[in-house]
């Protein structure tokens, strides 16, 4: 599997011939000044939740990419009013077969507002499970003693986990979260975007070491290949 970084919490997972795009934020993201947009390819797009910091450019790369967009009821019904045409809404335990594999929809604790300030539904994250391996995205999210029930049913080949802290979980109760979640690689996501979520990389790095855990912190545009 391959995992492209495109900034704040958008990656792009390629995974037994699927191609699978999350929480695209990309245009309004200084930080990703050097992605263009036009050149991502994607069959599927997921979406956590509905803060614009995770979906500003969803409506344009489903356009673009014909790609089917899985989100919550409220997210999806949203998207259609935009004039999304390809969607499929999901709710928190309920899973759904894509030519890779599967995603199962698991609980986030967040908040979730769309960007006009209408209902997002409840905040999520996914466990994609294929035929190359399982990998869990957390969404935004405080630590949460749910997931305890991934590693019980998936065995993940990593994880993709926020460690900007203020808005989500720091690196420290990230590290937790993969001993959780049954993780020992984990990509960092949701950090040094805007001012609350600046780290010190060094230092989340060393935690995660010192847990016997490593955290892959890809530059923007960068992948990691697991």
């Amino acid at each position: 599997m391959k995992l492209t970084y495109f900034g704040h919490s958008c990656f792009l997972v390629e995974a037994a011939g699927t191609r699978l795009l999350f929480d695209p934020f990309i245009t309004p993201n200084p930080l990703a000044k050097g992605v263009d947009p036009a050149s991502i390819a994607a069959d599927f797009i997921l979406i956590s939740h509905g803060h614009v910091d995770h979906l500003a450019d969803a409506v344009d790369l489903a356009a673009k990419t014909g790609a089917k967009v899985l989100s919550n009821w409220e997210i999806v019904e949203w998207l259609g009013k935009k004039g999304v045409a390809n969607l499929h809404p999901m709710n928190h335990g309920g899973s759904v077969r894509l030519p890779c594999g599967r995603v199962k929809m698991v609980a986030a604790v967040h908040s979730s507002a769309l960007p006009d300030g209408s209902n997002g539904g409840n905040p999520a994250g996914f466990v994609v499970e294929t035929g190359e391996g399982s990998f869990y995205y957390a969404g935004d999210t405080a630590l949460t003693l749910d997931m305890k029930l991934i590693a019980d049913e998936f065995r993940l080949r990593f994880a993709v986990l926020p460690i900007g802290d203020n808005f989500t979980m720091g690196a420290a109760d990230a590290v937790r979260a993969a001993g959780f979640c049954g993780a020992t690689d984990v990509v960092g996501v949701h950090y040094n975007t805007f001012p609350p979520i600046q780290i010190d990389s060094a230092t989340a790095v060393d935690a995660f070491r010192n847990a016997g855990l490593t955290l892959h912190l890809p530059a923007i545009g960068g992948s990691v290949e697991f």
